[in-house]
């Protein structure tokens, strides 16, 4: 099991995530590459939410490729490209990541990502004991 870290000298964490998180030596690592709104299909879905759904549970899919899951993540960056899309990302995320023993995360609004049609993309990183 991973130890996560939210000391109570520094600021509560301002959403779900934890401060720090530290991995036990021996683990296998999952470096999970920035997943998009498309599915299986090739489509991209419209909406900001539809597509940060998708996303996750396309970060959700590489890990059970791998024969993790939720409770192995021990990093999450997320990336939207407008400031107001981060309530329907947080509600989505919200669905996949219910808590507790939340990884450490960052939340960054980007001028772009690699096609303007991309609203979100979540890229993440997991951990299990050998």
């Amino acid at each position: 099991m991973h130890r996560r870290f939210n000391p109570p000298d520094v600021a509560a964490p301002l959403g779900a995530y934890s401060h720090g998180l530290e991995v036990a030596k021996d683990c296998r690592w999952v470096f999970v590459s920035g997943q998009l709104g498309i599915g299986p299909d090739g489509v991209l879905a419209e909406s900001a939410e539809a597509q940060a759904d998708l996303a996750w549970s396309n970060v959700l899919k590489v890990l059970a490729a791998a024969g993790m899951g939720v409770a192995d993540l021990v990093k999450v960056t997320t990336f939207v490209v407008d400031r107001g899309l981060i309530p329907a990302v947080r509600a989505a995320r919200q669905k996949y990541l219910p808590g507790p023993g939340f990884p450490s995360t960052t939340f960054l609004v980007v001028a772009g990502l690699a096609r303007p049609e991309f609203l979100v993309e979540i890229e993440a990183v997991a951990a299990r004991a050998a």
